[in-house]
């Protein structure tokens, strides 16, 4: 085999960078670090759907009493008990239901055992006190908030605004934040009934509940199971 000279100074050149790059790629601050997480400290909550993600913040300081109760019934460590075979069950609650009113411009709604709006959870602890926080406003699209049936009457049906929606300001626990409105928006868009209820139904596939930063003494995901 021959050997071309004419690119031997190419050669050299080559052999005497690929030490140099291999030092510098060693020494490169951060190299194959995972990324950092931006979130601000806190409590997260999210609704992986048929449609797609929503990521919300939960507001622990301004609901203490909702954020621990929808936290123990999504993570399974608080039991209930069902409405239709009044047997007492602890499981992740949330994991599989439907969202079951849907309304175009104003928010999707979900979190009802049955599906149907009226299948609240029953026993010790339901239903339990709405937490109106006057710092808290449906001024911005992505407010997490309870429904209910008047005041103190909050169970697990949710909802998620996708605008902002004065006339609901004192009247229902704001809880969280939400960001990805452009899921809530598309779950609100899917062909509905004459009640609302999507023709086809949209899953809450799972919620996750993830701590960013340090926990305090009485994170609502660190309860014993079995609290009620």
């Amino acid at each position: 085999m021959r050997i071309r000279t004419k690119n031997f100074p190419l050669l050299i050149i080559a052999l005497f960078c690929i030490p140099v790059l291999a030092a510098n790629l060693m020494i490169a601050p951060g190299a194959g670090a995972a990324p950092a997480d931006k979130r601000k400290p806190g409590l997260y909550w999210a609704f992986d759907t048929d449609k797609g993600t929503i990521a919300c913040k939960l507001f622990e300081a301004e609901a203490p009493v909702t954020v621990r109760t929808m936290v123990g019934l999504a993570i399974g460590k608080i039991s209930y008990v069902h409405p239709e075979t009044k047997q007492v069950e602890r499981k992740k609650f949330f994991d599989g239901l439907i969202f079951d009113r849907v309304i175009p411009g104003a928010m999707i709604q979900g979190g009802d055992l049955l599906g149907t709006g009226v299948g609240h959870p029953e026993g010790p602890g339901f239903p339990y006190k709405s937490e109106i926080a006057t710092s808290l406003k449906f001024d911005t699209p992505g407010r997490l908030a309870m429904a209910n049936s008047g005041a103190d009457t909050n169970d697990t049906h949710f909802f998620i605004t996708e605008a902002a929606y004065p006339s609901f300001n004192g009247k229902y626990t704001i809880w969280g934040q939400c960001e990805n409105v452009d899921v809530v928006k598309a779950i609100a868009r899917v062909t509905r009934d004459a009640g609302d209820t999507p023709v086809t139904p949209v899953h809450i596939q799972r919620v996750v509940i993830e701590r960013v930063g340090a926990a305090p003494a009485d994170a609502p995901e660190a309860m014993p199971p079995g609290i009620s």
